[in-house]
């Protein structure tokens, strides 16, 4: 290090010699001399002045598409604390954790450790997770960059790669100032998707941040050299006076995502996104907290309470949660009332999961009488074979895509599903056919997507979860539509076989339709309460224990399958050793698989075990953590 600063010092002496000299020849060579020398430095200077001339719009016109759009809170402007973010205990515990680094980042340092530079926040949209980064950076008290990913990309290569150099350069910046600082990148896959092989990228001049460039742009920044960059310490080791070791500022990086499978490998390797936190929607008791939280705020009456408004919202996130309170408002506002009560909420709930009431009064009667048997179908079927899920709604007026609808709630939360409930789920499906079948002599083409779901339906039960007679999975190869296709003669026999179950039940409870597509004709709609008064004004009593439902073509293989066991004559004398029977399954579960986690279920991206119909074939089947399909409802298709 020595001999390369003698070596610096020694240029620097000949270059100052050298000057020194061409100054002194200038100097003594007269009058000559100075005119050639004005004349060759005004040469200089114009040509100085029209490379500018060039060169500045161009700098200037860089410098403003470089400019980051990023959006900076510093300590106590914004008021996110630890208190504000409800729903989600241990996803609070572990910020706490974060915070405590971030506060002690020296004395951790002290300790040999090295301070976290990544956290990857994971989870559906509308859970709290850019909303997390700012209570971290507030409770930390340290400066806090909000910026969106999409916003790093733009027309010119290398623009986004110095929107990000600019921004880290920042936030290191403040880190020396505040001992710490935190950039959160939202929506981090628009910049971080896994790189394909053999390069790619923007072509020519123009391109999306010229392919992987801005990708290891953010890659370097995230995990730099210690490098002290600051002019005092270029000045310093200039003259050889740096002796200290550089320090490389804490500075936390924290992404948001729907999609982190879909993240470049280089990004997630320790010493970038060191950490992993998955936020997903609450469940009973987060939302009962969420609730309590925003209920405080509004006014509302006794029938509006958290319990009850955590019951109805199983899968809702908590903005969703936040929108359905302020929606509950607005409509008691618009009502004329003082505070907002359980029906205001209620109507807030159908308006977002359903869409505004748009009558048809064009509408002949016979297509109402349709709809409506149609409807009752479905209702019934409801009622009677989802013991574990309640009536919340049945109509015949017009929402959204659909000319009506019967959806249902969870009674509870629920995270596995047995072969009877799949079987119940397909008879729901196609109770609509058999209503329109039975008590309207003729099939409407509204069941195009109570179809759908049910071939779906069966589908995982036969190919997806092993319920029929063959374990095979499709999913094990991939390829669930050629799969269907295979099944498809096992399928439509499963379907038909169903489709008789739900012809006897409709059959058998007549009456039970009928008032009920007698009340949707006169009223347009009925609560569950009001359905389950139907019944019980009917029966005289409340809705009857659920019967077991199995498949016929199951059954029967199971019977086959089973070898015909004749009783063993022992010899005499002949004992079999202790623990035999234990391990050879004697006590009827020695080889028998007690069963996934899941009960069987993927409850996944796939879907294929949902149930549920509406006006365009998207029940809560797809999985797509819509919680506003998550009642499975039932929809008449306009075809």
């Amino acid at each position: 290090m020595r001999r390369y600063q003698r070596i610096k010092w020694r240029l620097l002496l000949a270059r100052v010699g050298a000057v020194a000299a061409l100054v002194a020849l200038i100097f003594l060579g007269g009058p000559p001399v100075w005119q050639a020398t004005l004349t060759a430095l005004s040469l200089i200077f114009q040509l100085l002045f029209a490379v500018s001339f060039i060169i500045v719009p161009s700098a200037a016109l860089f410098w403003f598409l470089a400019r980051g759009r990023t959006y900076w809170i510093f300590p106590d402007e914004t008021g996110a604390t630890r208190d504000d973010y409800r729903g989600n205990p241990e996803i609070v515990e572990n910020a706490e954790r974060i915070v405590m680094l971030l506060k002690g980042v020296k004395d951790f340092k002290r300790m040999g450790g090295e301070a976290i530079r990544g956290l990857l926040l994971c989870g559906p949209p509308g859970t709290g997770k850019s909303y997390l980064a700012q209570v971290i950076a507030n409770e930390a008290q340290v400066p806090f960059a909000y910026a969106s990913a999409p916003s790093f990309q733009t027309m010119f290569i290398g623009v986004g790669n110095l929107k990000v150099m600019r921004l880290y350069a920042k936030a290191r910046k403040l880190a020396k100032v505040y001992g710490a600082c935190i950039v959160f990148i939202d929506e981090i896959d628009a910049i971080g998707m896994r790189r394909q092989g053999g390069g790619g990228g923007g072509a020519g001049f123009f391109g999306m941040g010229a392919g992987t460039g801005l990708l290891n742009e953010l890659l370097l920044q995230m995990d730099p050299p210690n490098i002290d960059g600051s002019k005092r310490a270029k000045l310093l080791r200039t003259l050889g006076l740096r002796r200290s070791k550089a320090e490389r500022p804490a500075v936390l990086t924290v992404a948001a995502t729907n999609l982190p499978h879909a993240l470049d490998p280089a990004l997630l390797r320790p010493g970038r996104f060191d950490r992993k936190l998955w936020v997903d929607a609450p469940d009973y008791d987060g939302r009962v907290d969420i609730f309590q939280y925003y209920l405080k705020k509004v006014k509302k009456d006794d029938t509006l309470t958290a319990e009850k408004a955590a019951l109805d919202t199983i899968g809702y996130n908590p903005a969703q949660i936040k929108h359905i309170v302020n929606e509950s408002v607005v409509i008691a506002h618009q009502r004329g009332a003082a505070a907002a009560g359980y029906d205001d909420f209620r109507a807030a709930m159908e308006t977002y999961e359903w869409g505004l009431k748009q009558p048809l009064r064009s509408m002949s009667d016979e297509e109402k009488r349709n709809v409506a048997y149609h409807e009752a179908g479905h209702a019934v079927a409801q009622y009677l074979l989802k013991p574990h899920e309640r009536v919340w709604k049945v109509t015949i007026i017009r929402r959204g895509g659909a000319l009506g609808l019967a959806a249902t709630k969870p009674t509870r939360e629920r995270y596995n599903r047995s072969d009877s409930e799949l079987l119940a789920a397909i008879q729901v499906c196609l109770a609509a056919r058999a209503a329109e079948e039975e008590f309207l002599g003729k099939k409407l083409n509204g069941v195009a997507s109570d179809l759908q779901q049910a071939t779906q339906l069966a589908g995982a039960y036969l190919g997806l979860v092993g319920m029929g007679d063959d374990l095979f999975s499709f999913r094990a190869v991939g390829a669930g539509a050629e799969a269907i296709r295979t099944l498809r003669p096992k399928i439509n026999e499963l379907l038909k076989e169903q489709m008789a179950q739900a012809k006897a039940l409709v059959r058998e409870r007549a009456e039970f339709v009928h008032a009920i597509a007698e009340e949707l004709l006169q009223r347009g709609d009925l609560t569950g309460e009001e359905i389950e008064d139907i019944f019980v004004r009917l029966y005289g009593h409340a809705r009857p224990e659920l019967p077991l439902i199995v498949s016929r073509t199951s059954a029967d293989a199971a019977r086959q399958a089973a070898p015909a066991q004749e009783p063993l004559e022992e010899e005499p004398g002949a004992l079999s050793e202790p623990g035999e029977d234990e391990e050879a399954g004697g006590d009827g579960r020695g080889d028998g698989d007690e069963g996934d986690a899941d009960g069987g279920i993927d409850d996944d991206e796939d879907g294929g075990a949902g149930a549920g119909e509406d006006g365009d074939g998207n029940g809560d089947g797809d999985g797509d953590g819509d919680v506003g399909r998550k009642g499975e409802d039932d929809a008449f298709d306009r075809g």
